[in-house]
């Protein structure tokens, strides 16, 4: 038995004319195992039918909230923050979905001395691509936790994560420097980890990432991961800071290739 069970956790899900996708990504909240959570979709004011999808979900576990974000994805997530009632929070992008057990085993993991959860998810792309990595390989963070998602890379995926709200109060939420969109998640957790190195890696596929022609993976994320870290670098010996930009080239040099 789930010890943890009683937990509410607030799932915030951002959204902006995802009608095709949000059906999905909310079935698979309704399909877990795990029942004590509360849904936030924070629709940036979307234009398609988005409103039509959500009149078919009547269950009183979810909210929905209306904001202009000015392409700002973190001010969404910010306000589900803020509007969650769960001493828990996890993210859920709406073109992304879960498996049926992802909140079961995630709280079957948490205990007094882990503040923040993360796993494996499959990629799943749009249009299909033969021959390309199926997975989103995630890895156990290693302490000191900033040190090591600074020196080796952002390991953490979005819709993988379930953390304390307390810490996502505590450091304001995501930033939301338009400059910085696509690498504000990285952003915090490296935040969070000046805070706290109960990390928790679950080594098992319990989600599915969208990658499709409006991805922000698409996008050359150089000058925001640059932005993203700025600020940690002074911790960095120098062969960690050499780590450091070595991904940043390697982010530029291949979105530069795939561009042509």
């Amino acid at each position: 038995m789930n010890t943890n069970s009683q937990l509410l956790v607030s799932v915030v899900i951002p959204t902006y004319n995802h009608a095709c996708y949000i059906g999905r990504a909310l079935q698979s909240l309704l399909d877990q195992t795990y029942e004590n959570w509360e849904a936030i979709v924070v629709d940036n004011h979307s234009t398609d039918n988005t409103n039509e999808v959500m009149a078919s979900f009547a269950d009183p576990r979810i909210t929905i909230l209306q904001i202009h974000n000015n392409g700002v994805i973190a001010r969404s997530r910010n306000v589900g923050i803020l509007a969650a009632n769960g001493e828990w929070v996890a993210f859920l992008d709406s073109d992304d979905w879960w498996t049926a057990d992802k909140l079961e085993v995630c709280f079957n993991y948490i205990n007094e001395k882990v503040d923040f959860v993360y796993h494996d998810l499959e990629i799943v792309r749009e249009p299909p691509v033969l021959l390309t990595r199926r997975r989103i390989q995630a890895r156990q963070v290693k302490k000191p936790v900033l040190i090591d998602l600074l020196a080796s890379g952002n390991a953490i995926n979005t819709s993988s994560v379930v953390v304390r709200k307390k810490l996502l109060i505590q450091i304001n939420g995501m930033s939301e420097n338009q400059d910085m969109i696509g690498t504000e998640d990285y952003n915090t957790w490296l935040r969070i980890a000046k805070i706290t190195d109960q990390f928790i890696y679950i080594q098992r596929r319990l989600g599915y990432y969208l990658n499709h022609n409006n991805s922000i993976s698409k996008k050359n994320m150089y000058c925001p991961l640059k932005l993203a870290t700025d600020e940690f670098i002074h911790l960095l010996n120098e062969q960690q800071i050499t780590r450091l930009e070595t991904g940043f080239k390697y982010t530029k040099a291949r979105f530069n290739y795939l561009s042509g």
